[in-house]
């Protein structure tokens, strides 16, 4: 994208939001919670950045992601603490890479503990890959036109006089 005088870039104003600051343990302890309860703000953010091409017609959009965000790890914070943060930890020092199946233990305590306090159950394996409809009510952006550019050289017309060329061929091998 090149930018130019018709560009509008947002103010810094526009773009300042409350960080998520989390640590990739903790939100690979809560993403499947996480993605359950955010999905309509982040299909909406998604449909966006497809439909539109321009990130910054999507602002408002990444707005709302990160304030979900927020919503759900303080909704989390207040209900799950302590199971959070044993499930959290388990990630965080069991493996190299913040793997999940040396702590399945902790995350029935956690997912026991969504289900019975925020009635929110742990979406099934599978969950994120499959087709949905997402509704929106934001309107369908106009389609541009592809340009189309007249032929900048016409074709010479067919009762035009072709006069050899000066020098030969084009083909200078061909030529002697």
């Amino acid at each position: 994208m090149v930018l130019t005088a018709d560009i509008t870039l947002p103010e810094e104003s526009e773009l300042t939001v409350e960080e998520v600051n989390l640590s990739t343990a903790t939100l690979r302890a809560g993403s499947f919670h996480l993605g359950k309860y955010c999905e309509q703000a982040n299909n909406e953010f998604m449909l966006c950045r497809f439909e539109e091409k321009d990130p910054r017609k999507c602002i408002n959009e990444g707005k709302a992601v990160t304030a979900c965000t927020l919503e759900f790890f303080r909704k989390v914070k207040k209900t799950c603490l302590a199971e959070f943060n044993q499930y959290t930890n388990c990630i965080d020092k069991s493996s190299g890479d913040f793997g999940l199946q040396h702590c399945r233990k902790t995350q029935g305590v956690f997912d026991g503990c969504m289900l019975e306090k925020l009635h929110m159950e742990r979406p099934e394996f599978g969950y994120f890959t499959e087709v949905r409809v997402h509704s929106t009510n934001r309107p369908k952006p106009l389609v541009e036109e592809k340009a189309v550019y007249p032929d900048t050289t016409p074709a010479l017309p067919d009762d035009a006089e072709r006069k050899p060329a000066r020098f030969g061929s084009r083909f200078y091998w061909m030529t002697e």
